[in-house]
């Protein structure tokens, strides 16, 4: 994973990925800004619809751009491709304006106990007491740059630097749906039960993955979160409500 970078480079370097794919480079670290440009980016080629471009999937500094591979010379099509792509980020990413702000959502979230169970080892590490990992966590928006590892699963990003704390040791075989972990100065909440590496402080009863839905995921990159803590007893109210809209 990219460490936290607070450069901003303008430009982007087009990159071939066999012959299906090309990725757009916008940095070599993680900062908003970058995720910005690279939520801003997918958002133009989507739109562009440019023939054979199958998927398009941005990530924390690039954007993977998949394709159908085109019938006439593999160098020529890829340059074709390439030129229109660069194209349509041209007029797009315009150095001078910011990207399009995406949705704000509030997560719900019980902190500590047994919904965050590594919230005390957390501010042990930082140096902290756990209503202030709680307060730093909740008290500023973060940005969503991608979805990835599960369906539906986000990395949220980049808290405050007293929160810095790598991933746990060893890993748990299984972490509860709907925990909020953190590490890297990021926040992941697992989807569903899973595998998982990060530092469990608190558990949101909102449902980040639901195939039935259109969209199937609550967030997307290029959205800003607020995490609003909430006590067990709001949390289990919450839950039963999403349920019953559930069934």
């Amino acid at each position: 994973m990219p460490r936290v970078n607070d450069a901003v480079p303008q430009g982007w370097t087009v990159v071939p990925q066999g012959d299906r794919a090309l990725l757009l480079v916008f940095g070599d670290g993680i900062a908003v800004e970058v995720g910005r440009r690279c939520a801003a980016a997918a958002a133009a080629l989507r739109q562009a619809a440019i023939p054979g471009v199958t998927d398009v999937v941005p990530a924390f500094n690039s954007v993977a751009v998949h394709y159908q591979p085109r019938p006439s010379c593999s160098g020529a099509a890829f340059r074709q491709l390439a030129d229109e792509i660069e194209s349509v980020l041209a007029c797009t990413l315009d150095a001078r304006q910011a990207p399009a702000a995406g949705r704000q959502i509030e997560i719900p979230v019980c902190y500590g106990g047994q919904f965050g169970p590594d919230l005390d080892e957390v501010a042990a590490h930082c140096k902290l007491d756990a209503a202030d990992v709680v307060r730093l966590h909740s008290g500023q928006s973060a940005y969503v740059f991608m979805l990835g590892f599960a369906p539906g699963a986000p990395y949220i990003g980049v808290h405050d630097k007293r929160l810095a704390i790598g991933r746990r040791p060893t890993p748990r075989t299984a972490v509860p749906a709907g925990s909020v972990a953190i590490a890297n100065l990021q926040t992941m909440i697992y989807p569903n039960v899973s595998p998982g590496g990060w530092h469990i402080i608190g558990a949101t009863p909102s449902i980040l993955f639901d195939p039935a839905k259109t969209p199937s995921t609550l967030l997307a990159p290029g959205d800003t979160v607020r995490f609003v803590p909430v006590s067990p007893d709001e949390y289990l109210a919450l839950k039963q409500e999403q349920e019953r809209e559930q069934a």
